[in-house]
C-alpha cells in the first residue's frame, strides 16, 4: 500500500528530475556544459526514477557526474584515478547519447573497484547535494505561503479593538 507520504516523496523526485540544478565544481565553468549534456542529465535522472519505482536506490546520474568532473577538470589538475573515472564516464555517455567520440587510446572501458566505489561515493554526493537544495527551496516556499496566507486572513479578519 502506497501512503500518502511515498506519493508526494514520488513526485518531489520527478519534478526534481526536471528542476534540480546541475552540480557543477565552483569556479565559473558551470556554463560551459554543452546543451546535449544537460538534455541527457534529465533523461537520465528520470530513467533513474523508473529504477526506484523497481526498488534501486536513487543516486546521481553518469551524466551529472561527467558535469561535475568536467567542471572539477577546468577547474584544477585531477590526479589518475579520478582522470581514469572521468574518461571511463565521459567515454561511457558520449557513447549512449552518440556524441563525441573519444580518442582510442585514452578510452577507458573498466575501472577497479576502488575507482568504482569512489565513482559511487560522487554519484550518491550529487544527489544528496541536489536532493537537499530541492528540500530547502520547497521549504522556503510553504513558508512563503504561510506567510501570504497569514497576512491575507489578517486582512480578512475585522479588527475588534483598535487602541
Amino acid at each position: 500500500m502506497t501512503t500518502e507520504k511515498q506519493v508526494d516523496k514520488g513526485i518531489s523526485e520527478i519534478v526534481g528530475a526536471l528542476t534540480d540544478p546541475i552540480i557543477v565544481f565552483p569556479g565559473g565553468w558551470g556554463d560551459t556544459l554543452p546543451e546535449w549534456l544537460k538534455n541527457s542529465i534529465t533523461l537520465e535522472r528520470l530513467v533513474m526514477n523508473m529504477k526506484a519505482l523497481r526498488g534501486e536506490e536513487m543516486t546521481g546520474t553518469d551524466a551529472e557526474a561527467v558535469a561535475y568532473l568536467m567542471t572539477l577538470s577546468l577547474t584544477q589538475p585531477i590526479d589518475s584515478d579520478w582522470t581514469q573515472i572521468y574518461l571511463y564516464l565521459a567515454g561511457k555517455v558520449c557513447r549512449q547519447w552518440k556524441k563525441v567520440e573519444l580518442p582510442s587510446d585514452i578510452v577507458v572501458d573498466k575501472l577497479d573497484n576502488y575507482k568504482e566505489q569512489e565513482l559511487a561515493r560522487l554519484k550518491a554526493w550529487i544527489y544528496q547535494t541536489r536532493t537537499k537544495y530541492r528540500q530547502e527551496r520547497d521549504r522556503v516556499e510553504r513558508r512563503e505561503k504561510r506567510e501570504e496566507e497569514a497576512a491575507r486572513q489578517k486582512l480578512l479578519q475585522p479588527t475588534l479593538f483598535e487602541f
